[in-house]
């Protein structure tokens, strides 16, 4: 798969969002995009899924299957979750989504409507309906957020897997939850631009003490940063 020279704009006469990005996919790889709050990492994914269309540029070679889970799953829509996924096997030919609720622990989600739902519990729907049919492409912004601890282990192992049978996958990920999977590559948006790391960026991980009165801005600012950041009791 190949984005050539591919740009973006909300709006006529307005900058764009994308700027001549060139980038090329091969089977079974793993991508993490990185970058700042407002970059552009959520154009960029649903240029790669096919959701948006480019102003300008081609993007070639898009696996016949895609599938695509947004940061904000549609939850105004009057369903239950079983109901939602049971429409969207129809929807994509009889696919099997039973054993992904399993795998990611979410059959006592079924019977909920999809705007009871919290945070991370409509991110484990999303992540189910973008795995069901088996895509060739698999496109997540922002997976990890709000999941519990057993998903956000399992999460990785899954995605490796896809990779090792051919998938692509790229993922938005702010929660640093493919810091462990290996190989991966990692594209950084900035200014329009996506350019890729040669080398493999080695992480650090810093504690830092502050009053607790302080730590929801901190985290926001960290997280806005393009940084993982997290509470430790």
């Amino acid at each position: 798969m190949r984005l050539s020279n591919v740009s973006f704009a909300y709006r006529r006469r307005q900058p764009s969002v994308l700027r001549e990005v060139t980038v090329t996919l091969d089977r079974g790889d793993m991508v993490e995009v990185a970058g700042v709050n407002g970059a552009g990492k959520s154009t960029l994914l649903r240029l790669l899924a096919g959701v948006t269309r480019p102003v300008s540029g081609t993007i070639t070679g898009r696996p016949p299957v895609v599938g695509f889970a947004p940061d904000r799953l549609p939850i105004a829509q009057p369903f239950t979750v079983a109901a939602y996924l049971r429409h969207m096997a129809r929807v994509r030919g009889g696919a099997s989504w039973k054993p992904w609720i399993e795998r990611l622990g979410a059959e006592h989600l079924l019977g909920l409507r999809l705007r009871e739902l919290s945070k991370g519990s409509a991110h484990k729907v999303g992540l189910t309906q973008a795995l069901m049919a088996d895509p060739g492409l698999l496109i997540l912004d922002e997976p990890f957020a709000g999941l519990d601890a057993d998903t956000r282990s399992v999460l990785p192992s899954i995605l490796g897997e896809l990779a090792s049978q051919g998938t692509i996958v790229v993922v938005s990920d702010h929660q640093g939850g493919l810091r462990d999977l290996s190989p991966i590559r990692q594209w950084s948006v900035i200014d329009g631009r996506v350019k890729e790391s040669t080398v493999a960026s080695r992480r650090a991980v810093v504690r830092v003490s502050l009053p607790y009165d302080e730590l929801a801005g901190f985290l926001a600012s960290m997280e806005a940063s393009g940084y993982a950041a997290e509470e430790v009791a």
